[in-house]
Protein backbone atom coordinates (compact mmCIF):
# COMPACT_ATOMS: atom_id res chain seq x y z
CA UNK A 1 0.00 0.00 0.00
CA UNK A 2 1.55 3.13 -1.27
CA UNK A 3 1.33 6.54 1.15
CA UNK A 4 -1.72 8.00 -0.91
CA UNK A 5 -3.78 5.13 -0.39
CA UNK A 6 -4.29 4.07 2.65
CA UNK A 7 -7.89 4.65 4.58
CA UNK A 8 -11.64 3.25 5.40
CA UNK A 9 -14.56 4.51 5.78
CA UNK A 10 -17.68 5.95 8.08
CA UNK A 11 -20.21 3.47 6.67
CA UNK A 12 -23.07 3.32 9.89
CA UNK A 13 -25.55 6.21 10.99
CA UNK A 14 -26.86 5.43 14.29
CA UNK A 15 -29.27 3.84 15.04
CA UNK A 16 -30.76 1.43 12.48
CA UNK A 17 -29.34 2.81 9.26
CA UNK A 18 -29.99 6.59 9.47
CA UNK A 19 -28.00 9.69 10.14
CA UNK A 20 -27.35 10.69 13.49
CA UNK A 21 -29.95 13.34 14.16
CA UNK A 22 -27.95 15.69 15.82
CA UNK A 23 -25.95 15.85 12.41
CA UNK A 24 -29.17 17.22 11.04
CA UNK A 25 -28.93 20.03 14.12
CA UNK A 26 -25.53 20.98 12.42
CA UNK A 27 -26.78 21.63 8.82
CA UNK A 28 -29.33 23.21 9.83
CA UNK A 29 -27.76 25.68 12.37
CA UNK A 30 -29.45 24.24 14.90
CA UNK A 31 -28.00 24.01 18.59
CA UNK A 32 -24.98 22.11 20.05
CA UNK A 33 -25.89 19.01 20.97
CA UNK A 34 -22.23 17.88 22.16
CA UNK A 35 -21.19 14.95 24.19
CA UNK A 36 -21.88 16.25 27.71
CA UNK A 37 -25.43 16.50 27.68
CA UNK A 38 -27.42 14.29 24.70
CA UNK A 39 -26.35 10.94 25.47
CA UNK A 40 -26.92 8.72 28.22
CA UNK A 41 -24.99 5.15 28.39
CA UNK A 42 -26.28 3.31 25.35
CA UNK A 43 -29.34 6.14 24.92
CA UNK A 44 -29.55 5.70 21.15
CA UNK A 45 -28.08 8.34 19.56
CA UNK A 46 -24.51 9.47 20.38
CA UNK A 47 -23.13 12.64 19.17
CA UNK A 48 -19.63 12.22 19.69
CA UNK A 49 -19.44 8.74 17.84
CA UNK A 50 -20.97 10.87 15.05
CA UNK A 51 -18.09 13.72 15.38
CA UNK A 52 -15.46 11.07 15.43
CA UNK A 53 -16.56 9.73 11.79
CA UNK A 54 -16.59 13.33 10.48
CA UNK A 55 -13.08 13.85 12.31
CA UNK A 56 -11.44 10.42 11.27
CA UNK A 57 -12.74 11.07 8.01
CA UNK A 58 -10.70 14.46 7.58
CA UNK A 59 -7.64 13.22 9.74
CA UNK A 60 -7.79 10.50 6.53
CA UNK A 61 -8.05 12.95 3.97
CA UNK A 62 -5.23 14.77 4.72
CA UNK A 63 -2.91 11.98 5.70
CA UNK A 64 -3.63 11.22 1.47
CA UNK A 65 -2.69 14.77 0.80
CA UNK A 66 0.42 14.48 2.97
CA UNK A 67 1.67 10.89 1.46
CA UNK A 68 0.66 12.03 -2.18
CA UNK A 69 2.96 15.17 -2.38
CA UNK A 70 5.55 13.17 -0.59
CA UNK A 71 4.86 10.37 -2.81
CA UNK A 72 4.76 11.91 -6.19
CA UNK A 73 6.21 15.45 -5.61
CA UNK A 74 9.23 15.74 -3.04
CA UNK A 75 10.01 11.91 -3.16
CA UNK A 76 13.48 13.25 -3.00
CA UNK A 77 12.83 15.76 0.03
CA UNK A 78 14.04 14.19 3.12
CA UNK A 79 12.77 17.27 5.43
CA UNK A 80 9.28 17.04 3.92
CA UNK A 81 9.00 13.30 4.40
CA UNK A 82 10.76 13.42 8.30
CA UNK A 83 8.01 15.92 9.01
CA UNK A 84 5.13 14.52 6.87
CA UNK A 85 5.66 10.62 8.22
CA UNK A 86 4.14 10.79 11.46
CA UNK A 87 0.89 11.96 10.50
CA UNK A 88 0.73 10.15 7.09
CA UNK A 89 1.09 7.40 9.88
CA UNK A 90 -1.80 8.58 12.02
CA UNK A 91 -4.02 9.16 9.21
CA UNK A 92 -3.99 5.30 8.92
CA UNK A 93 -5.42 5.12 12.50
CA UNK A 94 -8.62 6.89 11.38
CA UNK A 95 -9.21 3.21 9.31
CA UNK A 96 -9.05 1.24 12.47
CA UNK A 97 -11.52 3.88 14.68
CA UNK A 98 -14.02 3.76 11.40
CA UNK A 99 -14.00 -0.18 12.22
CA UNK A 100 -14.60 0.69 15.59
CA UNK A 101 -17.36 2.62 15.15
CA UNK A 102 -18.80 0.64 12.74
CA UNK A 103 -19.00 -2.20 15.15
CA UNK A 104 -20.52 0.27 17.96
CA UNK A 105 -23.41 0.93 16.10
CA UNK A 106 -24.38 -1.84 14.11
CA UNK A 107 -25.84 -3.67 16.57
CA UNK A 108 -29.16 -1.83 17.57
CA UNK A 109 -29.51 -1.81 13.10
CA UNK A 110 -29.34 -5.54 12.93
CA UNK A 111 -31.34 -6.02 16.22
CA UNK A 112 -34.19 -3.19 14.97
CA UNK A 113 -34.71 -4.67 11.05
CA UNK A 114 -35.33 -8.06 9.84
CA UNK A 115 -32.52 -9.47 7.78
CA UNK A 116 -34.03 -8.43 4.53
CA UNK A 117 -34.58 -4.61 5.40
CA UNK A 118 -31.23 -4.38 6.90
CA UNK A 119 -29.39 -5.83 4.03
CA UNK A 120 -31.57 -3.17 1.56
CA UNK A 121 -30.82 -0.29 3.94
CA UNK A 122 -27.49 -0.93 3.95
CA UNK A 123 -27.84 -0.91 0.15
CA UNK A 124 -28.66 2.11 -0.71
CA UNK A 125 -26.87 3.73 1.61
CA UNK A 126 -23.64 2.55 0.72
CA UNK A 127 -23.89 0.49 -2.93
CA UNK A 128 -24.93 4.13 -5.17
CA UNK A 129 -21.92 5.88 -3.92
CA UNK A 130 -19.16 3.38 -4.36
CA UNK A 131 -20.86 2.06 -8.20
CA UNK A 132 -20.25 5.60 -8.95
CA UNK A 133 -16.74 6.03 -8.26
CA UNK A 134 -15.97 2.48 -9.59
CA UNK A 135 -17.43 2.90 -12.59
CA UNK A 136 -15.95 6.21 -12.81
CA UNK A 137 -12.74 4.52 -12.28
CA UNK A 138 -13.45 1.99 -14.48
CA UNK A 139 -13.72 4.33 -17.34
CA UNK A 140 -10.93 6.94 -16.47
CA UNK A 141 -8.46 3.45 -16.20
CA UNK A 142 -9.65 2.17 -19.59
CA UNK A 143 -9.23 5.17 -21.24
CA UNK A 144 -5.62 6.16 -19.97
CA UNK A 145 -4.46 2.53 -19.40
CA UNK A 146 -2.60 3.28 -15.88
CA UNK A 147 -3.64 0.30 -14.23
CA UNK A 148 -4.70 -2.39 -17.42
CA UNK A 149 -4.48 -5.22 -15.05
CA UNK A 150 -7.72 -3.70 -13.20
CA UNK A 151 -9.49 -3.92 -16.12
CA UNK A 152 -10.39 -7.62 -16.17
CA UNK A 153 -13.31 -9.29 -15.08
CA UNK A 154 -11.36 -10.99 -12.67
CA UNK A 155 -10.66 -7.41 -10.85
CA UNK A 156 -13.68 -5.80 -11.68
CA UNK A 157 -16.38 -8.39 -10.96
CA UNK A 158 -15.30 -9.16 -7.07
CA UNK A 159 -14.58 -5.52 -6.76
CA UNK A 160 -18.00 -4.43 -7.99
CA UNK A 161 -19.97 -7.27 -5.91
CA UNK A 162 -17.36 -6.02 -2.84
CA UNK A 163 -16.11 -9.38 -2.33
CA UNK A 164 -12.47 -8.77 -3.44
CA UNK A 165 -11.15 -9.74 0.23
CA UNK A 166 -12.24 -13.30 -0.23
CA UNK A 167 -10.95 -13.60 -3.47
CA UNK A 168 -7.65 -11.75 -3.03
CA UNK A 169 -8.03 -9.04 -6.11
CA UNK A 170 -8.06 -5.43 -5.94
CA UNK A 171 -10.63 -2.90 -5.31
CA UNK A 172 -10.62 -0.06 -7.85
CA UNK A 173 -11.97 2.99 -6.72
CA UNK A 174 -9.05 4.67 -4.66
CA UNK A 175 -9.40 3.98 -1.08
CA UNK A 176 -12.60 1.23 -1.35
CA UNK A 177 -10.35 -1.59 -0.06
CA UNK A 178 -11.53 -1.68 3.38
CA UNK A 179 -15.16 -1.67 1.91
CA UNK A 180 -14.68 -5.53 1.55
CA UNK A 181 -14.04 -5.34 5.24
CA UNK A 182 -17.43 -3.43 6.00
CA UNK A 183 -19.51 -5.70 4.21
CA UNK A 184 -18.31 -9.05 5.32
CA UNK A 185 -18.88 -7.86 8.97
CA UNK A 186 -22.39 -6.49 8.00
CA UNK A 187 -23.33 -9.89 6.90
CA UNK A 188 -21.26 -11.97 9.62
CA UNK A 189 -23.32 -9.92 12.19
CA UNK A 190 -26.50 -9.72 10.49
CA UNK A 191 -26.34 -13.62 9.97
CA UNK A 192 -25.24 -14.54 14.07
CA UNK A 193 -27.75 -12.28 15.50
CA UNK A 194 -30.55 -13.17 13.63
CA UNK A 195 -29.65 -16.72 14.03
CA UNK A 196 -29.04 -16.57 17.68
CA UNK A 197 -32.04 -14.00 18.99
CA UNK A 198 -34.80 -14.79 15.82
CA UNK A 199 -34.64 -18.16 15.00
CA UNK A 200 -32.84 -19.50 18.44
CA UNK A 201 -30.51 -21.97 16.34
CA UNK A 202 -28.53 -22.85 18.60
CA UNK A 203 -26.22 -25.47 16.13
CA UNK A 204 -26.45 -22.81 13.17
CA UNK A 205 -25.18 -20.50 15.55
CA UNK A 206 -22.14 -21.77 17.16
CA UNK A 207 -21.08 -22.80 13.43
CA UNK A 208 -21.75 -19.24 12.35
CA UNK A 209 -19.57 -17.75 15.89
CA UNK A 210 -16.97 -20.19 14.61
CA UNK A 211 -16.67 -18.68 11.26
CA UNK A 212 -16.32 -15.14 12.34
CA UNK A 213 -13.79 -16.12 14.91
CA UNK A 214 -11.59 -17.63 11.80
CA UNK A 215 -12.00 -14.35 9.62
CA UNK A 216 -10.85 -12.46 12.26
CA UNK A 217 -7.67 -14.75 12.46
CA UNK A 218 -7.43 -14.78 8.98
CA UNK A 219 -8.25 -11.14 8.67
CA UNK A 220 -7.15 -9.70 11.85
CA UNK A 221 -8.37 -6.00 11.07
CA UNK A 222 -12.00 -7.39 11.98
CA UNK A 223 -11.32 -7.51 15.67
CA UNK A 224 -12.04 -3.85 15.83
CA UNK A 225 -15.39 -3.98 14.51
CA UNK A 226 -15.59 -6.50 17.60
CA UNK A 227 -14.41 -4.04 19.92
CA UNK A 228 -16.64 -2.09 18.64
CA UNK A 229 -19.73 -4.40 19.16
CA UNK A 230 -17.98 -4.82 23.06
CA UNK A 231 -18.20 -0.58 23.34
CA UNK A 232 -22.01 -0.60 22.78
CA UNK A 233 -22.87 -3.72 24.70
CA UNK A 234 -20.73 -2.07 27.68
CA UNK A 235 -22.31 1.30 26.99
CA UNK A 236 -25.57 0.08 27.16
CA UNK A 237 -24.87 -1.13 30.93
CA UNK A 238 -23.58 1.70 32.43
CA UNK A 239 -20.20 0.24 32.81
CA UNK A 240 -17.58 2.95 32.91
CA UNK A 241 -14.79 3.39 35.05
CA UNK A 242 -15.26 6.39 38.06
CA UNK A 243 -16.09 9.28 36.59
CA UNK A 244 -13.16 10.80 38.27
CA UNK A 245 -10.91 8.78 36.48
CA UNK A 246 -12.53 9.27 32.71
CA UNK A 247 -10.09 12.29 31.87
CA UNK A 248 -6.97 10.93 33.01
CA UNK A 249 -8.24 7.58 31.27
CA UNK A 250 -9.17 9.19 27.99
CA UNK A 251 -5.85 11.49 27.55
CA UNK A 252 -3.70 8.00 28.66
CA UNK A 253 -5.64 6.42 25.98
CA UNK A 254 -5.33 9.01 23.26
CA UNK A 255 -1.68 9.45 24.14
CA UNK A 256 -1.39 5.42 23.52
CA UNK A 257 -3.29 5.79 20.02
CA UNK A 258 -0.96 8.92 19.00
CA UNK A 259 2.14 6.86 19.33
CA UNK A 260 1.44 4.03 18.01
CA UNK A 261 -0.37 5.39 15.41
CA UNK A 262 2.35 7.54 14.45
CA UNK A 263 5.61 5.45 14.43
CA UNK A 264 4.41 2.93 11.93
CA UNK A 265 1.66 2.20 9.14
CA UNK A 266 -0.38 -1.01 10.62
CA UNK A 267 -1.94 -3.13 7.62
CA UNK A 268 -3.16 -5.22 10.61
CA UNK A 269 -2.57 -9.10 8.11
CA UNK A 270 -2.12 -12.41 9.60
CA UNK A 271 1.39 -11.91 8.33
CA UNK A 272 2.55 -8.95 10.83
CA UNK A 273 0.57 -9.70 13.98
CA UNK A 274 4.04 -11.66 15.19
CA UNK A 275 4.54 -7.58 15.84
CA UNK A 276 3.04 -6.47 19.79
CA UNK A 277 2.62 -3.22 18.70
CA UNK A 278 -0.33 -4.08 16.28
CA UNK A 279 -2.34 -5.61 19.83
CA UNK A 280 -1.08 -1.97 21.03
CA UNK A 281 -2.67 -0.38 18.82
CA UNK A 282 -6.23 -2.22 19.07
CA UNK A 283 -6.26 -1.98 22.95
CA UNK A 284 -5.79 1.95 22.47
CA UNK A 285 -8.11 2.47 19.96
CA UNK A 286 -11.10 0.57 21.17
CA UNK A 287 -9.97 2.14 24.97
CA UNK A 288 -9.77 5.75 23.72
CA UNK A 289 -12.66 5.18 21.43
CA UNK A 290 -14.86 4.19 24.95
CA UNK A 291 -13.70 6.63 26.70
CA UNK A 292 -14.59 9.27 24.58
CA UNK A 293 -18.23 8.23 23.76
CA UNK A 294 -19.18 8.91 27.95
CA UNK A 295 -20.89 11.44 28.46
CA UNK A 296 -19.43 14.69 29.27
CA UNK A 297 -15.96 13.36 27.82
CA UNK A 298 -12.80 15.70 26.90
CA UNK A 299 -13.67 14.50 23.64
CA UNK A 300 -17.25 14.91 23.26
CA UNK A 301 -17.11 18.85 24.57
CA UNK A 302 -14.23 18.92 21.56
CA UNK A 303 -16.50 18.12 19.41
CA UNK A 304 -19.46 19.88 20.53
CA UNK A 305 -19.59 22.05 17.49
CA UNK A 306 -21.71 21.86 14.20
CA UNK A 307 -18.12 21.65 11.95
CA UNK A 308 -17.60 18.41 13.60
CA UNK A 309 -21.16 16.95 13.40
CA UNK A 310 -21.65 18.17 9.78
CA UNK A 311 -18.07 15.89 8.77
CA UNK A 312 -19.63 13.05 10.46
CA UNK A 313 -22.58 13.43 7.90
CA UNK A 314 -21.11 13.80 4.89
CA UNK A 315 -17.84 11.54 6.19
CA UNK A 316 -18.77 8.60 3.75
CA UNK A 317 -18.69 10.73 1.11
CA UNK A 318 -15.95 12.81 1.86
CA UNK A 319 -14.00 9.25 2.32
CA UNK A 320 -14.84 8.62 -1.52
CA UNK A 321 -14.75 11.94 -3.11
CA UNK A 322 -11.37 13.19 -1.91
CA UNK A 323 -8.75 11.16 -4.12
CA UNK A 324 -10.13 12.63 -7.19
CA UNK A 325 -10.37 16.37 -5.98
CA UNK A 326 -7.05 15.86 -4.48
CA UNK A 327 -5.58 14.36 -7.74
CA UNK A 328 -7.48 16.81 -10.01
CA UNK A 329 -6.21 19.63 -7.61
CA UNK A 330 -2.79 18.10 -7.45
CA UNK A 331 -2.22 17.92 -11.42
CA UNK A 332 -3.81 21.55 -11.99
CA UNK A 333 -0.53 22.95 -9.60
CA UNK A 334 1.94 20.55 -11.30
CA UNK A 335 0.95 22.31 -14.71
CA UNK A 336 0.85 25.59 -13.14
CA UNK A 337 4.19 25.25 -11.59
CA UNK A 338 2.61 26.13 -7.96
CA UNK A 339 5.21 23.30 -6.64
CA UNK A 340 8.48 25.02 -5.86
CA UNK A 341 11.81 24.00 -3.59
CA UNK A 342 9.79 25.34 -0.64
CA UNK A 343 7.61 22.43 0.04
CA UNK A 344 6.11 23.52 3.37
CA UNK A 345 4.99 27.60 1.23
CA UNK A 346 3.65 25.02 -1.40
CA UNK A 347 2.15 22.86 1.21
CA UNK A 348 0.62 25.54 3.03
CA UNK A 349 -1.22 26.51 -0.86
CA UNK A 350 -1.94 23.29 -1.86
CA UNK A 351 -4.21 22.63 1.63
CA UNK A 352 -5.82 26.35 0.82
CA UNK A 353 -7.16 24.98 -2.42
CA UNK A 354 -7.83 21.37 -2.06
CA UNK A 355 -9.59 21.48 0.69
CA UNK A 356 -12.86 23.78 0.23
CA UNK A 357 -12.83 22.20 -3.60
CA UNK A 358 -12.96 18.89 -1.77
CA UNK A 359 -15.88 19.97 0.71
CA UNK A 360 -17.85 21.50 -1.93
CA UNK A 361 -17.50 18.47 -4.23
CA UNK A 362 -18.33 16.18 -1.15
CA UNK A 363 -21.51 18.44 -0.34
CA UNK A 364 -22.45 17.09 -4.07
CA UNK A 365 -21.48 13.80 -3.45
CA UNK A 366 -23.03 13.57 -0.84
CA UNK A 367 -26.86 15.41 -1.80
CA UNK A 368 -26.91 13.33 -5.27
CA UNK A 369 -25.17 9.86 -4.69
CA UNK A 370 -25.68 9.11 -0.89
CA UNK A 371 -28.84 10.97 0.41
CA UNK A 372 -30.80 11.12 -2.78
CA UNK A 373 -30.90 7.11 -3.47
CA UNK A 374 -31.59 6.41 0.12
CA UNK A 375 -34.67 8.67 0.49
CA UNK A 376 -35.77 7.71 -3.15
CA UNK A 377 -35.88 4.33 -1.95
CA UNK A 378 -37.68 4.10 1.22
CA UNK A 379 -39.84 7.57 0.46
CA UNK A 380 -38.38 9.07 4.54
CA UNK A 381 -35.94 11.78 5.08
CA UNK A 382 -32.47 10.72 6.13
CA UNK A 383 -32.93 13.94 8.94
CA UNK A 384 -36.43 14.89 10.64
CA UNK A 385 -36.54 17.97 12.47
CA UNK A 386 -38.25 15.65 14.85
CA UNK A 387 -35.40 13.80 15.63
CA UNK A 388 -33.30 16.81 16.30
CA UNK A 389 -35.93 18.15 19.09
CA UNK A 390 -35.92 15.00 20.38
CA UNK A 391 -32.34 14.89 21.40
CA UNK A 392 -32.49 18.26 22.63
CA UNK A 393 -34.79 17.97 25.16
CA UNK A 394 -33.31 14.02 25.90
Amino acid sequence: MTRSCATALPLEREPGGSPAPAADAARTGGGKTGGGRASRSGAGFNPTVHGLRGVAAMMVFLAHVLGGLGENIYPHDAAYLAVTEAPWNFGRWGVWLFFVISGYVILPSVMRYSAREFALRRFFRLYPLFLAFSLLFIAVNAATGTMPELNTLESIVPALLLVNLLTHTEQLTPNAWSLSYEVLFYAMACLTVHTALRRGDRVLTVLLALTAAGLVYRFPAMAFFLTGMGARLLDERGLRPPAAWRPALEALAFAGCLYFGSIQHYDFMLKNMGDPRNYAMLFFTSAYFYMAIAPGSVTGRLLDRPSAFYLGTVSYSLYLAHPYTYLTTRLLFVRLGLFSAHWALSLALFLSVVIPVTLVFTEIVYRLLERYPYQWYFHERIFHRRNRERLESQ
